[in-house]
């Protein structure tokens, strides 16, 4: 058996595949996000550690046989966030995550300081990458920057608790600014400008490597095998690419999670980061990958159906399929926590636009489904400018069980989707394929194989030209109202 542990935003992930990965069982533990000021967002890794904790002890309780016949672990999690640990190896603070927009003027420091930076780190800097907070720690909460001890990614604090190793990964390394993505290593001059030293980073390896093994007291807690080995894992996006079997060159698809991407995995190093794109290392070794990054997704549905107090979001969904007759005439910018591709703004925020006096709550819900397909369209676009495409990307995550959002989307883009048997599995199968690797048995081809598809959904091509119109009149409505967004 293989176990892949996913440090999400809204929950952790526990997922047990066996050889044939086959899905055996899986556990959830919610999390919940903290916002004490506008445009921040936190979490305390001790919740992310309690969580991974109570999900194995709900897998022991349902399968301790498949749990004690784990070999190998493989870690996935949220990009970007900042866990700031002090000289007792405790956190220091609650972690800055990647949708935290607190760090807008320390980006522009770190851009002066380092023209450079946007090529050797594949992205521009943005206000969600850990470097820029750091600056910002530096500045705001000086007492605390002064007793750092080490700086770790959440999947990262979470291989700490299991293995007491302070270890990351390419993929993962990729989202800070202070990774080289091209030599794979620590870029020296943007950790000095950040105010930080080497030694308070992790050690480096490939998302494959075994990175050591699971601590003795912990392996009595769950009934596992001390010899269990943890691999490196990687970042959300690279974990979901692994999983889903995007590991060749072209390989692709579009992640529909709390945030959404579209990824291409790449032969080589292709940063294009004025285009906004995002072209990191990839989890397995000398592989790439390009990326639109959206910071909303499917978060944007569960948002509108707990606004309009829904419990059932697939009966929503089904009503609001039944209603759908055309495209909506309302608008809806789906930026609740701002935006990277293609705008790199912190402070953007939703909007509905066109609401009238007959607008009911399935009109609302399609066109938030409609504005988050806008959206993916809009990073599409860019990917393109970079001469960047995906023949047939597949959805994931847990906007992919809608195949009526799919076909929304399929219709917007004018290009056809894959839905994948098992698709809404996500970055933890990625990682526990990643655990398996680390094993040194099998190869990446072996094991990173393409889920079967269960549909190809091809666009209907009316429908996308009646969304034309639409499109450009959302990017018009971003465009007239951005100055608004920004703080006086």
């Amino acid at each position: 058996m293989f176990l892949g542990i996913d440090v999400g935003t809204s929950a952790v992930k526990a997922l047990l595949i066996d050889e044939k990965s086959i899905t055996v069982a899986e556990a959830d533990v919610p999390l919940t996000l903290s916002n004490p000021k506008p445009f921040w967002s936190e979490q305390h890794p001790d919740d992310w550690w309690t969580a991974t904790c109570t999900a194995m002890d709900q897998l022991k309780a349902s399968n301790s046989s498949a749990l004690a016949a784990v070999s190998a672990i493989g870690l996935s999690g949220q990009m970007h966030g900042a866990v700031i640990l002090g000289a007792d190896d405790k956190p220091l603070r609650p972690a800055i995550l990647w949708n935290d927009g607190r760090a807008t003027a320390e980006c522009a420091e770190l851009q002066a300081a380092l023209p450079d930076l946007p090529i050797r780190a594949g992205v521009v800097a943005m206000p969600g990458m850990t470097a820029p907070k750091l600056i910002w720690l530096r500045k705001h909460e000086p007492e605390t920057f002064a007793k750092i001890k080490t700086v770790l990614l959440p999947k990262d604090y979470i291989r700490f608790c299991l293995t007491g190793e302070k270890v990351t990964e390419m993929s993962d390394a990729a989202g800070t600014l202070w990774l080289d993505e091209e030599s794979r290593s620590w870029n020296y001059d943007a950790i000095a400008a950040t105010g930080m030293d080497i030694a308070q980073l992790p050690h480096l390896v490939e998302g494959s490597d075994a990175t050591g093994h699971l601590r003795g007291e912990l392996a009595v807690r769950w009934d596992m095998k001390p010899t269990v080995v943890v691999a490196g894992g990687g970042g959300d996006a690279a974990t979901g690419g692994i999983g889903v079997g995007a590991v060749s060159h072209g390989d692709g698809f579009i992640s529909l999670g709390t945030s959404s991407q579209i990824f291409v995995a790449s032969d080589r190093y292709r940063p294009k980061p004025e285009e906004l794109l995002h072209s990191f290392a990839h989890a397995i070794p000398q592989h790439w990958f390009q990326m639109a990054v959206l910071l909303n997704g499917a978060s944007c549905l569960l948002w509108a159906a707990n606004l309009l107090g829904e419990k059932d979001i697939g009966a929503l969904l089904n009503r609001t399929e039944a209603a759908d007759k055309a495209p909506s005439d309302v608008l809806f910018l789906p930026y609740l926590n701002g935006e990277r591709t293609p705008h790199n703004d912190p402070y953007a925020r939703g909007v509905f636009f066109g609401l009238g006096s007959d607008t009911g709550r399935e009109t609302l819900v399609q066109s938030v489904l409609e504005g988050v397909g806008f959206a993916l369209s809009d990073g599409q676009s860019r990917l393109h400018a970079a001469g960047t495409r995906c023949e047939l990307p597949g959805v994931i995550g847990g906007g992919a069980r809608s195949r009526y959002w799919i076909q929304m989307i399929a219709d917007i883009m004018g290009s056809p989707l894959a839905r994948y048997e098992g698709a809404a599995k996500g970055p933890a199968f990625g990682a526990a394929r990643l655990g398996r690797l680390a094993l040194d048995h099998e190869t990446v081809e072996d094991v990173c194989l393409k889920p079967a598809i269960q549909e190809v959904v091809m666009p209907d091509m009316a429908r996308h030209d009646a969304y034309q119109p639409r499109f450009a009149k959302f990017k018009r409505i971003y465009s007239a109202l951005r100055e608004e967004f920004h703080p006086a």
